[in-house]
């Protein structure tokens, strides 16, 4: 027997969740998620590891307690504490996500595996079901290198280390970009020693090459050590004891492992040549400028259409496909501005083109830059890593990028996303009255000290 719907969706994260449930005003939807409801974000990604970096700085900060004449002891860290409150915040979140669900009348959620058998047809725990409209919102899922031996040893993943409850004597993480940074610093504030191995010539090797300088600083300073341009090629051991082997001849030996080279998209296994798609050669799906797929009737929204691959993205491309596939909306993809943030210390927020990619764009460019040393707010809360980037196109003075390492540097990096939004030039910024002193004067700095060269 089939179970006729009007809309089918696909995944159950951030993007899946909020279209299944506007979907739901319009027709009956069958809601099919393998796992649990948040997808990557609430239960493994964005949620999780900023309640465990939240707990990782306050460890910092007492422990540099000193130097703002407070007088305390060493810290000590419970990590199944840390892990426990993670947990809660994280169920009570995902709690109110099935309570939302199931308060939809419309929408019927099925907890299983869905595997495409028709050109409108899902089978699901041996159920087939059929709808008019099919949206794929799959994810990503983290992609293990070939590295040999790596099957024979315990390996920690970006899933699997949140649930780790006893700190690691050395952790050794395979991987430089923003998911092994973010847990590169958190674990060695919480006490353990740590070793990133990065195949690429810096850390987070996608921001501006100044943003780089300033995490690797950072890092520097919280003594975690950094090889660059060293691939791991073998591992070997046991638990506790893992050798790490590197194509330059280096080796090391620590007692935990984190693989975290990045992830990839969950295409495979769908059966979706029936629907007639073929992922390209990465495993995403191509789309137009509503994300609709090739296939009639049928939309892929979230990581799985490749391009900016963020919460904030999958949200937005709900939006989008709704509008477009239920309202007949014009509503786009196209030139939407998609700002960052990696949450370290210094904490990076970014928007926009770096000034390498600016310059390799034919632009030509002017910067404008205030290190955090120099903003007042900065040094009296104690936090003066990084600094504060315009990337700007000489001709048209509009902002190209922006590129911020230092405190709050995702909250701050919004004023240059609404400026680009609005299509507002630099010294929209610079004119702007700011609030002294907060760190947003930096920015109003960084925008006024853009220059060009001598003579210009």
């Amino acid at each position: 027997m089939v179970e006729r719907y009007d809309t089918l969706v696909l995944g159950g994260g951030m993007s899946g969740l909020p279209l299944a449930l506007r979907a739901g005003r319009h027709g009956r939807v069958a809601f099919v998620e393998k796992e649990k409801l948040g997808g990557t974000c609430l239960n493994r990604g964005c949620i999780p590891t900023k309640t465990m970096i939240a707990s990782a700085a306050v460890a910092a900060q007492i422990r540099r307690a000193g130097e703002f004449g407070v007088r305390v002891g060493d810290p000590e860290v419970d990590l199944a504490a840390v892990v426990d409150r993670k947990d809660k915040i994280v169920d009570t979140i995902r709690t109110g996500s099935y309570r939302t669900v199931e308060r939809a009348a419309t929408v019927d959620l099925y907890q299983a595996e869905g595997h495409f058998t028709g050109r409108r047809r899902l089978r699901v725990d041996g159920s087939d079901l059929q709808a008019d409209r099919i949206v794929v919102a799959t994810g990503l899922r983290t992609a293990i290198p070939a590295i040999d031996g790596l099957d024979t040893i315990p390996y920690l993943t970006s899933r699997t280390l949140l649930d780790l409850r006893e700190l690691p004597e050395h952790l050794i993480v395979v991987g430089g970009g923003y998911i092994g940074c973010e847990f590169a610093q958190m674990f060695r504030r919480f006490g353990a020693r740590v070793t990133i191995i990065q195949r690429a010539d810096r850390l987070l090797p996608a921001e501006d090459p100044d943003i780089s300088a300033a995490v690797t600083d950072g890092f520097t300073a919280d003594d975690i050590d950094i090889l660059t341009d060293t691939a791991c090629v073998a591992v070997d051991g046991k638990a506790g004891d893992i050798c790490i082997h590197c194509d330059n001849g280096t080796h090391l030996t620590g007692s935990h492992l984190l693989i975290a080279t990045g992830r990839t998209p969950n295409t495979d296994d769908l059966g979706l040549e029936h629907l007639g798609l073929e992922p390209d050669a990465h495993g995403f799906l191509t789309v137009d400028d509503t994300l609709h797929t090739k296939a009639e009737n049928v939309w892929a929204i979230g990581d799985i259409r490749g391009g900016p691959m963020f919460t904030h993205t999958a949200r937005h491309d709900a939006d989008v496909a709704y509008r477009a596939a239920f309202r007949g909306q014009a509503r786009t993809t196209a030139g939407r501005v998609v700002p960052h943030g990696v949450f370290l210390d210094p904490e990076v927020g970014a928007v926009g083109l770096t000034e390498p990619q600016a310059r390799a764009a034919g632009h030509d460019v002017v910067i404008g830059s205030q290190d955090f040393a120099g903003v007042v707010r900065a040094r009296a809360i104690g936090s003066t890593r990084g600094l504060i980037k315009f990337v700007v196109d000489a001709d048209t003075d509009k902002i190209l990028g922006c590129h911020i390492a230092g405190p709050h540097a995702a909250e701050l990096v919004h004023e240059a996303v609404i400026a680009m939004h609005t299509g507002a030039r630099y010294t929209d910024i610079a004119d702007a009255i700011h609030i002294h002193p907060t760190l947003a004067e930096g920015v109003n700095t960084a925008a006024g000290g853009v220059h060009r060269e001598v003579g210009t």
